[in-house]
């Protein structure tokens, strides 16, 4: 419907916005000023201390200075009641005294048709609290007392009962002169199939008021009092006032009560919202009979921005919580997001008051569980990930649910907070390879082992840990003058060893830290300069071509890949070596042992042979591969005393 030229600008002469807002709000006396129409409060939209919400009553608009909320008085009613523009507006005209244009014939007969609806309702409403208190409700009555709720409660929430029988409630309404089409129309009776006339919907049932924001009742909720009945909860059909994915239970004085600073609640069922708000957290919805939708979601979020959702704790309200997760996030912004209180096992937030109280309660909203922390509790709980290809699954899974979020800054900070869990949970479990260990034992990080006789003459005792440690000096150098490739290199770096406690405290706090523009003085505050000022001290750091030019991306890539090629090549030359040493000590060495012991002394050189090596300092042996005259040397007297040990000569 359109409105007349100047109707909107006459309303809002005749508004105060002071007004309108000044209902929901309560003023900031120290920091507003009445008499020029500078308002200030703490903002409805958004839990908040300060006073931070502007009202210009003069102008006539209103802003958040921390939610960035604004508009005037249509779209602020709007927004607090849940209605759409044309009820706004009809809404701030009664106020105003002004009369609304005249609709178009059909718009108007739907409106009428819905204003009968509501008052059916509230005829139903006093027909079923009226039946609570008659003979017929006796057995409601116990029930409810058994509950914990007494007659001020009863009144408060507007609790009624559906007495058994087939027309209760029809014979009453018709007999009020209520049509026929508007009972069947609001849900509260059904046509017969047989011909008969229409008969309740509702029987032998505990009945809980359903209202909209603006108070109106559109729809009930009925609680099943025999228990052999198949549907415990019944709520009434979808009708022209009442869409179920639309509309939270108690969701009028829930936002009221989230305005004055309390935590929006959403529990599983009426009762739940009843306990909770008669033991003080007024701010507590429900969803009505279904999973949360996307618009109850952004309903949630008018209210508060980071709705506290609470939970069985059992498997199937762990499947409640991911359909939320998978739900929410695609829509995450700054500052809005959810969080999750769960229940003990067994235990919904009314049990929970009645068996712990208000004070356990309290405790777990007030430390309620981001919504990362349940995304990553899905992933890993009750798994096992022994195996790269499991940690891969993983890291996968991760990735593919962190993408749905569309805000790019939430996006960087779920992956950080997913590294940070990652690393407690694999992290503390790096350990170092000790190659004086009988091969497939490791030592914690950082252990120092003396050599055992059977390595003192190995290469592994030798230069060779001096090489892997300027190598790792190398890649760790490059990777914090080169932040913006960390990412691509993060699988690498956590599954590099490293062979001194300056380099492993780097390696670890670059898994930790965000990737940033600058990552030194990150770096430095978690583990001080002083790993930093000796890495980059170092000479064959110092020239490194990635470190000198940290602005060519690809260079760094190259320099990296290459480096971390060569050092697990050579640990895992190591490794056999050590495997060849363990089987000469045994009885069964032969020529082909010692061939393979000298082919993987050799291989390891070489792969870590750079291209300026003097070749003076080799020695090539008949296979061709060069060998470091020193390490040969050492190879030599190491093979020189598993003969002595054997008594005879293994080569």
């Amino acid at each position: 419907m359109s409105l007349p030229p100047g109707f909107l600008d006459e309303l809002r002469t005749r508004l105060s916005i002071g007004q309108v807002v000044g209902r929901k709000v309560m003023w900031d006396q120290r920091k507003s000023n009445q008499g020029k129409g500078d308002l200030w409060a703490p903002c409805p939209f958004h839990q908040e201390k300060s006073a931070s919400f502007h009202v210009d009553d003069r102008k006539g608009y209103y802003y958040c200075f921390g939610c960035h909320a604004k508009g005037d008085a249509i779209s602020f009613v709007r927004e607090t009641e849940n209605v759409g523009f044309m009820e706004a507006v009809q809404i701030l005209a009664g106020e105003a005294g002004m009369t609304m244009p005249a609709r178009d014939p059909e718009a108007q007969k739907k409106a009428d048709r819905r204003t009968l609806l509501a008052e059916v309702m509230e005829y139903a409403v006093q027909f079923y609290r009226l039946q609570l208190k008659t003979g017929a409700g006796a057995e409601a009555r116990d029930y409810l007392a058994g509950r914990g709720l007494k007659d001020k409660a009863l009144e408060r929430w507007e609790i009624g009962f559906a007495p058994q029988g087939w027309q209760n409630l029809w014979d009453h309404l018709t007999a009020k002169g209520v049509s026929e089409d508007l009972i069947i129309g609001c849900g509260l009776a059904k046509a017969s199939q047989q011909g008969k006339k229409p008969y309740d919907t509702f029987r032998h049932r505990i009945m809980f008021p359903i209202r909209d924001a603006r108070g109106r009742a559109i729809a009930f909720g009925g609680r099943a009092m025999d228990p052999t009945d198949n549907a415990k909860y019944l709520n009434s059909p979808e009708t022209e006032l009442f869409d179920k994915g639309r509309n939270l239970f108690n969701l009028g004085p829930a936002r009221e009560a989230a305005g004055k600073g309390q935590p929006l609640i959403v529990a599983e069922g009426y009762m739940d919202v009843i306990a909770l708000s008669e033991a003080g957290f007024g701010a507590s919805v429900a969803p009505l009979g279904t999973a949360v939708t996307e618009m109850q979601l952004q309903m949630m979020w008018r209210v508060s921005p980071e709705p506290v959702i609470t939970l069985d704790g059992d498997t199937a309200g762990q499947r409640a919580a991911m359909r939320v997760i998978d739900l929410a996030l695609p829509l995450l912004e700054a500052g809005q997001s959810v969080r999750f209180a769960m229940m003990p096992d067994g235990q919904d937030p009314d049990d929970l008051l009645k068996s712990a109280g208000t004070g356990a309660m309290r405790d777990k909203v007030e430390n309620a569980l981001p919504m990362v922390q349940l995304l990553w509790d899905r992933e890993v709980e009750g798994k096992n990930f022994d195996s790269p290809e499991r940690k891969a699954a993983l890291d996968k899974s991760l990735r593919e649910k962190i993408m749905l979020i569309k805000d790019p800054s939430i996006r960087s900070h779920y992956g950080q907070a997913i590294k940070d869990m990652r690393w407690e949970l694999f992290g503390t479990k790096r350990a170092a390879f000790d190659p004086g260990a009988p091969r497939g034992k490791w030592t914690p990080k950082g252990a120092k082992l003396p050599a055992q006789s059977s390595t003192k003459a190995s290469i592994l005792a030798g230069s060779g840990g001096s090489e892997d440690h300027m190598r790792e000096a190398v890649i760790l150098a490059v990777l914090i003058r080169n932040p913006h490739i960390v990412g691509d290199f993060y699988s690498a770096l956590e599954r590099m060893l490293c062979s001194g406690p300056d380099n492993a405290a780097l390696r670890d706090a670059l898994l930790r830290v965000e990737a940033t523009d600058d990552l030194e003085p990150a770096l430095i505050e978690m583990i001080g300069d002083d790993p930093l000022v000796k890495l980059f001290a170092q000479p064959h750091v110092a020239i490194t071509p990635a470190v000198r030019r940290p602005d060519n991306g690809d260079l760094a890539r190259m320099c990296l890949a290459e480096e971390m090629a060569k050092l697990t090549a050579r640990r895992g030359h190591a490794h056999e070596v050590e495997d060849a040493i363990e089987e000469l000590s045994s009885d069964v060495a032969d020529e082909r042992l010692t061939a393979r012991l000298a082919q993987s002394i050799a291989a390891m050189n070489n792969a870590g042979r750079q291209d300026n090596d003097d070749s003076a300092e080799y020695h090539t042996g008949g296979n061709g591969a060069r060998i470091k005259k020193d390490e040969r040397s050492a190879f030599d007297a190491l093979l020189d005393n598993i003969d002595f040990a054997k008594g005879g000569k293994a080569h």
